[in-house]
């Protein structure tokens, strides 16, 4: 009776001496009857999704690189000879060990060991797989969790203390069912003990091998997947939903982290609505940009939520702020710009309080637009102690525009060489001839970020932040 295959399957590419990546494996195979849990490669994986796609696939690609490296926790085949560890009450008797070739003919290395001391002893980092007798006996009681003798204690005490390791379960012939069993709890394959030939086992140890770097790698890439999810979601939570309920003022923003793949840096903003009828907006830039700095723009901005709501404003409440800062920052270099406006309920007028922080951006129909005052800025908040910050009065008129920014939107490089900032000078012009052309509210923004994007050749590295606040009669 000729030596029976697993599953009728493709023999994987590196038997025939072709590389091959764990998104390209073949899935994973169980004994003649066929039952196996299929998995779906690291490569189809990654194309189900877009959100954070690239950080994802660039983590499994991290893996793979390992493990072709050899690294501490590799255990896929390099460019030298494969290595077997057996454990078997007998192994120096089955006939198929000295006939064990690779695919490019190299003998593969086999250690032996007759009982699991002995193999614990013999598991090092240049063991690729492992060829487990299930008729040995299990370390301790060997009992399943209904009181009945577990067939499988023995593959789950190797599967514990070989997590990496691709696992190869022989049993008796015929016994099927136990095989398939074994493969659902974590071996790659198994082989009938009474049917094995070296050309089959060395088929076998080979796939068991790809087999573990595909599963390995896709885990990787789902973990990866998980945890960027996870870190999106926090993100956008942290950024702020505008209490705008009852205003007439139209509001829309635009954000854009100067981190690579983050969503959420130093800088902040909100807008929120006093019961009477006040509206206040603020936006803010902490130094730095890592996620300390991103977490203290949150407290910040939460924190002015909360005073703006409980009645404070100018002065009063950038001094409070100040006291959160000094209080919440990792180091005292740490400080935090910030301008804040209230908008009276009639709309046509403002308190307009800066703490180191560019001065808004005002566009009324039938003007330029121009910068408001900026006479009375004060410091940054967490450089004085004691320091105070004017608040001043702006006249607004009956329909306006009025866009907040940080430094990100002025400080990218323009001109030949990219010597130059683009400056407040050059963002008033670009903005008077977006208006011209007719662009408003979050189309507005958005041209306004792209177009310093393409001036500066590239990403800005600094955060950026653009509120823009309208009122039509």
């Amino acid at each position: 009776m000729p030596a029976p295959i697993p599953r009728q399957r493709a023999i994987p590419a590196a038997e025939s001496g072709q590389a091959q990546t764990p998104a390209q494996a073949a899935p994973a195979v169980g004994g003649p009857s066929g039952d196996m849990s299929g998995g779906t490669s690291a490569a189809t994986e990654a194309s189900r999704t877009q959100d954070t796609a690239a950080e994802a696939t660039e983590a499994a690609k991290n893996t793979v690189t390992g493990d072709k490296a050899g690294n501490g926790n590799s255990h896929a085949p390099g460019p030298g000879h494969l290595t077997l560890l057996m454990i078997e009450d007998d192994p120096g008797g089955s006939p198929v060990v000295p006939e064990l070739l690779d695919p490019t003919g190299k003998p593969i290395r086999v250690r032996t060991a007759r009982n699991l001391t002995e193999a614990e002893r013999l598991l090092t980092d240049d063991v690729h797989c492992i060829l487990l007798d299930l008729a040995l006996p299990a370390p301790g009681p060997g009992r399943a969790a209904d009181g009945t003798d577990d067939e499988l204690a023995v593959l789950k005490h190797v599967l514990r203390i070989a997590p990496h390791h691709a696992v190869l379960a022989l049993t008796a012939s015929g016994d099927t069912e136990r095989g398939a069993e074994a493969v659902r709890v974590g071996a790659q394959d198994y082989l009938f003990r009474d049917e094995l030939d070296g050309r089959l086992l060395s088929r076998a140890i080979r796939y068991a091998v790809e087999r573990k770097r595909s599963d390995r790698a896709e885990r990787k890439l789902t973990e990866s997947k998980l945890r960027a999810q996870e870190n999106a979601r926090l993100e956008r939570g942290l950024l702020p939903t505008p209490l705008l309920e009852g205003s007439p003022l139209h509001f829309a923003a635009r954000y854009r982290p100067g981190r690579s793949r983050a969503l959420l840096g130093g800088d902040f903003y909100d807008t929120v609505r006093t019961p009477d009828g006040t509206v206040h907006a603020m936006i803010g830039d902490v130094c730095g940009h890592g996620p300390d700095e991103a977490a203290l723009g949150v407290e910040l901005r939460i924190a002015w939520r909360a005073l703006t709501l409980a009645g404070l404003c100018g002065d009063q409440l950038l001094g409070t702020l100040q006291q959160v800062l000094e209080h919440e920052r990792s180091d005292d270099e740490i400080f935090a710009t910030l301008c804040t406006v209230d908008i009276a309920p009639d709309g046509r007028r403002a308190g307009l309080c800066l703490a180191g922080h560019p001065s808004p951006l005002l566009a009324r129909p039938g003007r330029p637009a121009e910068l408001l005052p900026y006479d009375n800025n004060g410091p940054a908040l967490g450089l004085l102690p004691g320091a105070r910050w004017p608040r001043m009065q702006v006249e607004l008129g009956a329909e306006w525009s009025l866009m907040l920014y940080t430094d990100g939107l002025i400080e990218g490089r323009v001109g030949e060489g990219r010597r130059e900032r683009l400056g407040q000078d050059g963002m008033v012009a670009m903005v008077r001839r977006q208006l011209a052309e007719g662009l408003r509210g979050e189309e507005l923004l958005r041209a306004a970020v792209n177009e310093v994007r393409d001036l500066n050749g590239g990403e800005l590295t600094d955060d950026v932040a653009v509120v823009m606040l309208d009122r039509t009669p």
